[in-house]
């Protein structure tokens, strides 16, 4: 029978949470409940660009804006765990280039490749209550056996009961339960996402031994004391499988809002356009202004005259009701 994991907080019976669902928003020292707590975490694959500038914008005014409690915390973590598709140089140039945004981040920057014993130990606590499982099957394998599904084709469940016969694991794999899981996102909307029938077993440690992006987002997340998260729309499908591990590992779940992705004049993703040539970070006002508008903000009093001013005049009109709802959006159309 297909279980709903709702907001609500009401657990399944077939996997109990290891705390209570949905505790309350972390405390942190000196702040109060009301304060915000967002992030940016960009992975060090490139130059920023105008597509990724827009969730750092986006998440920075949220985090920023002057609203009761006053203006909240912005942290930046870089998500490089695969090591192998880190451009060298790329991620100090990114810090950089916020900061000639005026994207001034709070602490220290968080890198995942230096967490590994964080997701070491949260894939420890699903193992050992027999969540999840060992896998043989490679990519080829899963392309031939599973159905079509919205990101690829899914795990036919081959190991889910033992591995075959003389074969040796390659990835660890969490057992998904027949539930639909309810994401109320603050600009797209509610989605509802049935997590067998839509993704299927979920790998949460690859064949490489590199741990899987969701399991890594939702343990930082939490360590972090993130209780926003404002980013692409190309994320929103992955939130049902980030909120249900929230759930097994008795993690906060953050309030996420999914900001549209920029589209070129042909329609195509603009980071996997030729036209996501890199923001400059020489001449920032254009590329915050386009950013500041794409996200349906009204216009400033005054042309800025630098970063700063750009800054002290946009926060106190930053509305997140105002972002366009639709996930994706021509970037020409502003």
């Amino acid at each position: 029978m297909t279980a709903n994991l709702l907001a609500s907080g009401r657990a399944t019976p077939s996997a109990p949470p290891a705390e209570p669902l949905f505790p309350h928003p972390v405390r942190h020292p000196g702040s109060g409940l009301h304060t915000r707590h967002g992030r940016f975490a960009p992975s060090p694959t490139g130059a920023l660009h105008f597509g990724s500038l827009i969730a750092a914008v986006g998440s920075f005014a949220e985090a920023r804006h002057p609203a009761a409690g006053g203006p909240g915390s912005w942290q930046v973590r870089i998500d490089d765990l695969d090591r192998t598709r880190e451009v060298p140089g790329a991620a100090a140039a990114i810090l950089q280039t916020l900061e000639a945004f005026g994207l001034h981040w709070d602490g220290a920057v968080y890198y995942q490749s230096h967490r590994g014993g964080a997701y070491a130990d949260a894939l420890a606590q699903l193992r050992t209550r027999g969540l999840t499982y060992p896998c043989c099957c490679s990519r080829r394998e899963i392309a031939a056996r599973g159905r079509p599904g919205p990101e690829g084709p899914l795990y036919p469940g081959t190991c889910r009961n033992g591995l075959v016969s003389e074969r040796h694991p390659r990835s660890e794999r969490l057992r998904v339960p027949p539930i639909s899981i309810r994401i109320e996102d603050a600009v797209q909307g509610p989605l509802t996402q049935h997590l067998a029938s839509a993704v299927g077993d979920f790998v949460l440690r690859r064949a490489d031994g590199l741990y899987a992006y969701q399991l890594a987002v939702v343990v930082d997340d939490a360590a972090q004391g993130i209780d926003q998260v404002v980013r692409g729309a190309d994320l929103l499908a992955s939130t049902p499988r980030q909120a249900y591990l929230q759930h097994l590992l008795g993690l906060p779940r953050p309030r996420y809002a999914h900001l549209p992705i920029a589209l070129d004049p042909a329609g195509r993703k603009l980071s996997k356009s030729l036209a996501a040539v890199p923001v400059d970070p020489a001449n920032p006002l254009p590329a915050l202004l386009l950013a500041w508008t794409f996200l349906g903000q009204p216009p400033l009093p005054q042309p800025p005259a630098d970063v700063a001013e750009f800054w002290a005049l946009a926060l106190p009109r930053w509305s997140l009701a105002a972002v366009p709802h639709g996930q994706k959006q021509p970037l020409l159309s502003v």
